[in-house]
């Protein structure tokens, strides 16, 4: 077979010990298995779930019981010509349910100290915008 026309499989597993290995592909676009996480998934899942973590922190911080949390992330991909790309932008859309209503407005600002917190969203050269919206039970 010639060089030129070997084709890999693009899936593979990620081991890290003492935890689950987790089946990963490339993003169907790149010719990977579309059941499978990609770095793509992977990277934003990361973020969201920072930001989701570094936010109920900061409401443990100021006393305002969460009673639901849940966000439905975008990630903006950049394709180059040359096959290369990056991550543009996230934004997240998270979806909050506290308890008070009387701190509505407090729980909404707390997602920019939370972003402050993130390692995730620091570690990253995009920037990530935040589409919160909160109620109170």
């Amino acid at each position: 077979m010639d060089s030129s026309t070997r084709i890999y499989t693009k899936s593979h597993h990620i081991s890290i010990e003492r935890k689950p290995d987790l089946e990963v592909s490339a993003a169907k676009a790149f010719k990977g298995d579309p059941n499978l996480y990609n770095p793509e998934d992977l990277l934003l899942s990361s973020l969201t779930s920072c930001h989701m973590m570094s936010y109920l922190y900061c409401c443990i911080q100021h006393k305002i019981d969460v009673i639901s949390y849940e966000d439905h992330s975008e990630a903006t991909l950049q394709v180059n010509p040359d096959g290369s790309g990056k991550i543009i932008k996230v934004d997240l859309f998270p979806k909050i349910v506290i308890a008070d209503s009387s701190q509505i407005e407090l729980a909404l600002s707390l997602h920019k100290k939370a972003n402050e917190l993130c390692f995730i969203a620091n570690s990253c050269n995009f920037l990530v915008y935040h589409h919160a919206k909160c109620s109170a039970k």
